[in-house]
């Protein structure tokens, strides 16, 4: 099963999340002042999804590693979850390359 980008408003903004075909959410972006600018975020997740050098390895103040996902102006597109391990965190990244380019969107907008 493939993935989905599920659209939704936050409060008086939106905001989405790419989930994985086993519906575990992989990435969830910032919050965009419009609808448009959120449809936007998600054509460049799926641009820049397949691009190893897009992806900023972090780690949280507690040790737990995550990523982001930034646009080749540098800025952050989505931020994973915190993973239990590095390796946890590298496989989120591959399940967002493998999703991302080719995922639907759910709009509950």
């Amino acid at each position: 099963m493939a993935g989905t980008f599920n659209l939704k408003p936050s409060g008086d903004q939106f905001m989405f999340n790419l989930k994985a075909g086993n519906g575990e959410i992989i990435l969830t972006s910032e919050r965009y002042t419009t609808k448009d600018a959120a449809e936007n975020g998600i054509a460049s997740v799926k641009t820049n999804a397949p691009s190893d050098e897009r992806y900023e390895k972090l780690e949280s103040s507690n040790g737990k590693p995550y990523f982001n996902l930034k646009a080749a102006n540098h800025q952050v597109i989505g931020t994973s979850q915190m993973y239990s391990s590095a390796d946890a965190r590298d496989n989120g990244i591959e399940s967002v390359k493998t999703n991302a380019p080719d995922a639907k969107i759910d709009d509950d907008c």
